[in-house]
């Protein structure tokens, strides 16, 4: 028996002494984080090194683990491989090239990963050398402009767009990120607009590119001059605007298609007839599973486009056909299923196909109406800060929208007219809309049925005072240009009316809970001056006298509620607090909206007792009202058609700096070199010498 066991013993310590054969690359690795230079023990080293298919892993870790003062000792090798990876790009043979795009992205980020707290200029040495670093930031964007410009590889191409995308991002907050100042100077603008002007690059590289630029434009943008912010405002040419604009669309059509299916899973089978059975009481739950993320990326570059390009305005109006996502067929995208809705780029087969097949059953569509949808749907639960930023940002581009002078033009333009679908959110009191019963109408008609849908829909405890004001504040700037231009728009502007007063009647019914926490009066002041405009100039832009007469009727029969509005902001008003004066403001703004009540109730009161009616109908009270007209006064207050025009600074400032930090952390969290690089890449180039 003791024989056996002493030969298991032997075998067992041989097995364990055996220690596993590293691989060379690793060695190599190795060599690179010792003293010495490696390139003495074996002159051949860097050439070797690019040969060899790169360790990732290893390399990120590796350099993770040193601290800013181990760095420092092996930092003549560091700087050395960083200059023998800028000069592999220039190499013909392409899986060097490959693999020294790998090494500095692996370079970027483990650096910085482990040295948070140091600053860029100790980053730039630790990495390629203070005194180099000019240089060699310049041999590198460069080289990356030459890949990206060239008639090589498009993988080599996404490859360089992804090593962008981690330099970029590689600092929390891309304005500490002081190598980006060496992007600033060696701009790879126009290679950027020649991915997205050339139909098959934009189809392959597109996202990638349109996501850099708006990171890009975003570094240090308050405190110095950026070349990208100056570039992107001035570009004229049609084919490159088209095609952002055509990143974008494709982008936000891909979330609004995986949301209306996510939907559609939600209300199919058992459940859906359970619910109705039951009368909607499961539908807090499913609009809770429809909560997804937003692709705020994509919204950045739209807004950045909108904001800062003039030219852009023209984009948002190109009218394609529209195609039916549901019925189109299944293209693999490739996402791992816990990949956030909305953050994956669209389909290369939707991009790669501008031109759609023409059917006459076929609705058209275009960037904007697109847009209009995915805010509908972001829109819909602002219940936590990710998703009442997105919504921000989606009010802050409308807002930009309604005061261009063309933008307003072709929202107004009857013969652009639109079928909208927009999304609803589920709520006990009301059918769902059938899509098919929705008119085709001027796309500001649409504006406005997201701002009263907002509007109605978000009467909540946690009160989103900041939504609240920029949607008042475009449905006022619409209204300004359609006074000033004379349009009169066929809309149900008595849905917008309705709205309103029930927002008001919402401040007053929580006056307490709301004035804890924000300056109701500021919003009740932007509802009455909507009000002033429609009483002052409605007769300039409504679509016919009965409009009008249907205004005086909705402000007569809720007159109660602007009698309670006024009795309160009358007693904050002479009362001594932070209050006073912005609720005296509200007071003296319904001096009209209360002669109106005041000439006309009694009126209304002396028709019903002389007829012997207890109760009018609303055709009985509007003979009252145009019967009534000449011996109403108004006063005429000044103003009401004056706003004041967007600025991102100072007042955005703040929110920005945040979003684009998320959208940072996000990018870099989804830019996966390794996944793509180490299988696709190696099978391409491997054959080539």
């Amino acid at each position: 028996m003791a024989q056996p066991e002493k030969k298991a013993g032997l075998l067992k310590r041989t097995s364990s002494s055996k220690k596993p054969l590293k691989e060379k690359v690793l060695l190599m690795y190795e060599q690179i984080f010792t003293k010495e230079d490696p390139s003495k023990s074996n002159p051949r080293f860097w050439d070797e090194l690019f040969l060899m298919k790169v360790n990732l892993e290893y390399l990120e870790g590796k350099l993770e683990s040193l601290d800013g003062d181990e760095v420092m000792k092996i930092k003549d090798n560091l700087n050395s491989l960083f200059q023998h990876c800028v000069q592999a790009l220039a190499e013909e043979h392409q899986i060097r090239v490959v693999h020294a795009l790998q090494t500095l992205c692996a370079l970027f980020r483990g650096v910085h990963q482990k040295n948070k707290s140091a600053t860029g200029f100790d980053i730039i040495n630790m990495l390629m050398g203070f005194d180099k670093a000019e240089l060699r930031m310049k041999e590198l964007m460069e080289s990356l402009d030459g890949l990206l410009c060239g008639d090589g590889s498009e993988s080599l191409k996404s490859l360089c767009l992804k090593l962008l995308l981690c330099l970029v991002t590689v600092t929390d907050n891309i304005s500490q990120n002081t190598i980006l100042e060496y992007v600033m100077i060696n701009s790879i603008f126009e290679a950027i607009l020649q991915i997205l002007s050339d139909v098959s690059s934009r189809a392959q590289h597109g996202y990638d590119a349109v996501v850099l630029l708006a990171l890009l434009v975003n570094y240090r943008k308050y405190e110095s001059v950026n070349p990208y912010i100056v570039k992107l405002s001035i570009v004229d040419d049609e084919p490159t605007l088209d095609g952002m604009g055509m990143v974008i669309h494709h982008a936000l059509t891909e979330y609004n298609r995986q949301y209306k299916d996510k939907e559609q899973e939600n209300q199919g089978g058992f459940f859906s007839t359970l619910t109705s059975m039951v009368g909607s009481m499961f539908i807090a739950d499913a609009d809770e599973k429809l909560s997804v993320q937003t692709n705020e990326a994509i919204l950045l570059a739209l807004y950045e486009a909108v904001h800062l390009n003039r030219n852009f305005i023209t984009v948002l109006a190109q009218s394609h056909p529209e195609m039916d996502m549901a019925a189109a067929p299944a293209v693999p995208v490739p996402s791992s299923p816990a990949t956030p809705l909305g953050t994956t780029p669209p389909s290369l087969d939707l991009m790669n196909n501008p031109e759609l097949p023409l059917d006459p059953n076929l609705q058209t569509s275009n960037l904007f109406i697109t847009f209009l949808k995915y805010s509908s749907i972001v829109m819909q639960d602002t219940k936590d800060e990710h998703r009442l930023n997105s919504a921000r940002l989606c009010l802050i581009i409308l807002t930009c929208i309604a005061e261009d002078q063309y933008a307003d033009a072709f929202l107004h333009d009857d013969n652009m007219n639109f079928r909208v679908n927009l999304h609803r959110m589920p709520m006990r009191h009301r059918k769902k809309a059938v899509d098919k019963n929705i008119p085709s109408r001027p796309l500001v008609c649409a504006v406005l049925d997201l701002m009263v849908e907002f509007i109605i829909t978000h009467m909540m405890k946690e009160f989103p005072m900041d939504l609240y004001v920029r949607c008042i504040q475009i449905i006022h700037k619409l209204i300004c240009y359609q006074k000033k231009c004379r349009v009169r728009m066929h809309y149900t502007w008595r849905e917008l009316w309705s709205a309103l007063i029930n927002l008001l009647k919402f401040l007053l019914s929580n006056e307490t809970i709301l004035l804890s926490k924000h300056n109701i009066f500021q919003l009740a002041l932007q509802v009455v001056n909507l009000f002033n405009m429609f009483i002052t100039y409605g007769d300039t832009f409504l679509p016919t006298p009965s409009s009008y007469d249907e205004l005086y009727y909705e402000i007569i029969r809720m007159h109660q509620v602007f009698d309670n509005l006024y009795c309160m902001v009358l007693r904050v008003s002479t009362n001594a607090g932070p209050w006073k004066e912005p609720a005296s403001k509200v007071t003296h703004a319904l001096v009209n909206v209360r002669a109106i009540i005041n000439h006309f109730n009694p009126k209304i009161e002396s028709y019903a007792a002389v007829n012997h009616i207890s109760q009018l109908s609303e055709d009985q009270v509007l003979e009252v009202v145009r019967s009534n007209y000449d011996t109403l006064t108004l006063k005429l207050q000044d103003a009401l058609d004056q706003f004041e025009r967007y600025s991102e600074q100072p007042r955005e400032a703040g929110f920005f700096k945040e979003l684009v930090r998320s959208i940072s952390l996000n990018v870099r969290k989804n830019v996966s070199l390794s996944t793509m690089s180490q299988d696709v890449l190696l099978k391409e180039f491997s054959s080539i010498s």
